[in-house]
């Protein structure tokens, strides 16, 4: 038996109580310290505990200092049976598992490296004929060897932070310590985090610290100490809106701000976790303690690389950069602009290249957006290709075009599980599962060598790492545009996209950057270019990506 404390930040509550299965579920009063913090401590013997918080809440919604049961809100575990919190003790000692760390000495690819990829662990499993049956960590480890053929090396994962129900996105958070547990223990976690890191692959977790679910640990307490009191954006309202405006100057801090702050380092230290997407960054609108935040995570994660990148709708380039928070931003307006020329929708020159070169919108360099074809946040490109009436060798044709754009734009490439291959559903939070046997088919096979012959590329040619791009020919009339890409070593790439319908033969490419030879990298042959222009076939809707070889 050893003594263990609990303890509870409720400031302006009267009163407080502990009660588990370790006291038959009867109450232990709790004693509130001049920190604000109700503490007791009890003692338990090695093993797993069950436990709540009993106490008179603040919050609004209750008749005035009502009794509630709360869970922890730094619960690190969730029994799903009695929604209460779980600890585990060894050695007289609280503990989240017993897993040892295998690979944390291997290197990992630094921001301007990264091929990200985006998956949803429940629905990136394998060909179940149950279609009802979800993906645990321990299935995303066994594709991983699938991933690092396909050649990404970070991955992006959809939230996995505790929220109601056994299946679903997790975009409403109830618990921000403990992870999913429909998923796998703690354990199974680290498994996944270590191997992806024994393979070089960096881990990045996808945070939502705008809101809380309705029935998180601290609306129950609290709200208003927490959270707005009303919706700061009624458009995009999720659940209540952490404030992180309020600073309480008894105990000189800003509550929103500690509580998400030790949330992320822990998720840091306890999981190792490479970088954190901000889910509607916008609604969090601070500033100040995004930057706070940046910092929090840079000082926790040490040495190692440590990417923060925002999604932050309407676009804003001042988020990220010199002055802005964050690291980088997701960059939808890419998303928009490709997928209205791959469908045929619009041709516009000027459009194109302010979303190949992100410098033209503001951000500052390649680190500061992240590119797209598509995410969970919007159908898959094989879907709205169909819609546009496009199918077969057609719709494949532009799939291809798109990702040639993609590893070659300025920024970092984000695949979402299954585009890679021409995964065709639309959107949807129920019917995701990736399709895998459409690996089977020549036309997806293709797509997917396609895509992991221009990761190759990108991680081999570090022209494409740089900000370096200049738009050097461009056809409003043909529908051709080309850049190139370069870096201080000698190293460039040419990528010249015909966007129409017509297959252009012995097309004529002026001012082109160099002569000499350059290797097609798609199709893998050889051409010369002289006088300061190139000849080519370019058939219609398709790119060619030339890398220098003199």
């Amino acid at each position: 038996m050893a003594q263990i404390e609990f303890k509870l930040f409720a400031p302006n509550n009267n009163a407080v109580s502990l009660k588990g299965d370790f006291s038959d579920w009867k109450d232990i009063p709790m004693t509130r310290g001049d920190d604000g913090n109700f503490r007791t401590s009890v003692d338990l013997a090695d093993g797993r505990h069950l436990y709540k918080f009993h106490l008179q809440s603040k919050s609004w919604f209750f008749k005035p200092d009502q009794w509630v049961d709360v869970v922890d809100p730094y619960a690190t575990a969730i029994d799903k049976n009695s929604q209460c919190g779980a600890i585990n003790v060894k050695n007289g000692q609280r503990i989240i598992d017993e897993y040892v760390w295998r690979h944390d000495d291997k290197p990992l690819p630094s921001d301007h490296e990264l091929v990200i990829y985006e998956l949803h662990v429940a629905d990136f499993s394998g060909g179940e004929p149950d279609a009802y049956k979800r993906g645990k960590y321990e299935n995303v480890v066994e594709k991983l060897d699938y991933l690092t053929g396909l050649g990404i090396n970070a991955i992006e994962l959809m939230p996995i932070k505790e929220y109601p129900g056994d299946y679903g996105w997790g975009y409403n958070p109830r618990h921000f310590f403990a992870t999913v547990s429909s998923y796998g223990e703690t354990y199974d976690l680290k498994h996944l985090v270590d191997e992806c890191h024994a393979r070089g692959i960096r881990v990045i977790m996808d945070g939502i610290y705008s809101h809380a679910e309705s029935e998180s640990p601290l609306t129950q307490i609290d709200h208003d100490y927490w959270f707005h009191h009303d919706p700061q954006d009624k458009e995009n309202n999720w659940g209540p809106e952490f404030n992180y405006e309020f600073f309480d100057e008894r105990f000189h801090t800003k509550p929103a701000w500690t509580f998400i702050r030790d949330s992320i380092c822990f998720w840091i230290q306890e999981y190792h976790i490479d970088g954190i997407r901000y889910d509607a960054a916008r609604q969090i609108n601070s500033f100040e303690f995004m930057h706070f935040i940046v910092q929090e995570t840079k000082k926790e994660a040490g040495m190692k690389p440590f990417y923060n990148v925002a999604e932050f709708l309407p676009q804003n380039p001042a988020v990220t950069g010199p002055d802005g928070p964050m690291d980088g931003a997701w960059h939808d307006n890419f998303y928009y602009r490709i997928t209205e020329h791959l469908t045929g929708k619009t041709f516009d020159i000027e459009g194109l290249k302010t979303v190949i070169d992100a410098k033209r919108e503001g951000f500052p360099g390649a680190t500061n957006v992240v590119n797209y074809l598509t995410n969970h946040d919007h159908n898959h490109l094989m879907p709205d290709l169909a819609d546009a009436g496009l199918f077969d060798d057609a719709a494949f044709r532009r799939a291809k075009l798109g990702s040639a754009i993609l590893m070659t734009a300025v920024g970092i490439p984000l695949i979402w599980m299954g585009e890679e291959f021409g995964e065709y559903k639309y959107k949807s939070e129920s019917e995701s599962k990736i399709e895998w046997a459409l690996l089977g088919n020549d036309q997806n096979r293709s797509l997917f060598e396609h895509y992991k012959g221009l990761i190759a590329l990108r991680k081999n040619n570090h022209a494409l790492y740089t900000e370096n791009i200049t738009f050097f020919h461009e056809d409003a009339e043909a529908k051709v545009l080309a850049y190139v890409r370069w870096n201080d070593e000698g190293s460039k790439v040419v990528v010249i996209l015909n966007f129409s319908g017509q297959f252009l033969g012995n097309h004529t490419i002026p001012n082109f950057p160099d002569n000499g030879k350059w290797r097609e990298w798609t199709r893998s042959f050889d051409v010369e270019s002289g006088d300061g222009k190139l000849t080519i076939d370019l058939p219609e809707y398709e790119a060619k990506v030339l890398v220098w070889q003199s």
